[in-house]
């Protein structure tokens, strides 16, 4: 058995302030490498800049309000750069506890905001980053468009404990640690309703298929489930978990709402599924915490075996399928 341990992160970001965010970050990774020995932990959808629930940024259709430029102004300031010190604070977590970690970051690059993910290697730091292709509803004001340049899967280097069983008069079972590859993607929460991004990473050979998002509905379980079983891979969803203690005091709550620190934004829904759809850790709801799990990677082959969808499954004689400037 090749095997790695991987977790997933279920937490909110701190009133939209860079350094409790950073040291909540700090603190749930150490506790994931510590109490789980995990060698890959992924973090929310917009941990890093936080995710504006409820807010409107006073914008009508045909009108914007001084008090939306102002509520922009600060979500901005919360924003991060990538590279930053705030990243190079990232890596070096990474690399202290021998960490890989994908974290979810609302990135500013001059005037716009994106949603994207970053990913860190221990001995590296940043390796890459991707941006949202399709901010959903009203998040189409506050965000850019990523593009086909922040499309590629990222290789990363762990080391495996396998197992192997020696045939004789008694059997034995040896561990041994060696290296081993795994190929991981992100795609950030409604992204994985497009149905040829997932295919895209399918076809780059997607192992590890992370899922930084804010959806907390039930329904996202079956999501997750469906793309598992589809592309036969790991699927890790981490999912913010927010009470309204969580953001600034101004923050909108919602319709209906009453004002209560310990009210929910974010309900969570964090879980890990392996390439038959088997739910390995999770659902979590209504807290903060870590799931973890054992990725035994031999298990995606085993799934291939009837069903590969872009392999003996896809019938390449009817079908063609390209990403504009791929590659290029």
């Amino acid at each position: 058995m090749v095997s790695l341990l991987a977790s997933v992160a279920q937490c909110a970001t701190s009133s939209y302030s860079l350094e409790p965010t950073l040291e909540k970050l700090e603190r749930l990774v150490k506790l994931a490498k510590e109490r789980d020995g995990s060698q890959l932990v992924v973090f929310p959808e917009a941990f890093i800049g936080g995710y504006p629930k409820h807010s409107t940024f006073g914008a009508p259709v045909g009108s914007r309000t001084k008090e939306g430029r102002e509520e922009w102004l600060r979500y901005h300031q919360a924003a991060i750069s990538i590279p930053s010190p705030a990243t190079d604070r990232i890596a070096a977590i990474a690399t202290e506890n021998d960490v890989f970690l994908v974290v979810g970051i609302i990135e500013k690059e001059g005037g716009t905001l994106y949603c994207s993910v970053a990913f860190f290697e221990p001995k590296k730091g940043l390796v890459y980053k991707r941006r949202k292709l399709m901010p959903t509803g009203a998040e189409r004001l506050i965000w850019g468009f990523g593009d086909e340049k922040t499309l590629e899967v990222v290789k990363a280097e762990f080391v495996s404990s396998t197992t192997t069983t020696t045939e004789t008069e008694t059997e034995t079972e040896t561990k041994v640690e060696e290296p081993v590859t795994a190929v991981l993607s992100g795609t950030i929460c409604w992204e994985n309703y497009m149905p040829l991004l997932r295919n895209h990473w399918y076809k780059q050979g997607v192992q590890i298929y992370c899922a930084p998002t804010v959806d907390s509905r039930e329904s996202w379980e079956s999501t997750m489930r469906h793309i598992a079983q589809e592309g036969r891979c790991f699927v890790l969803s981490a999912c913010q978990f927010a009470q309204q203690k969580d953001y600034p005091p101004t923050q909108p709550i919602g319709p209906n709402e009453v004002r209560d620190p310990e009210g929910i934004m974010i309900a969570g829904g964090s879980m890990i599924v392996g390439p038959l759809g088997e739910v390995l850790a999770g659902p979590l709801r209504g807290e903060e915490g870590i799931l973890t799990a054992t990725l035994d990677l031999d298990d995606i082959l085993r799934g291939k075996y009837d069903l590969d969808v872009t392999g003996h499954y896809a019938r390449n004689d009817i079908f063609e399928f390209g990403v504009k400037g791929f590659g290029k």
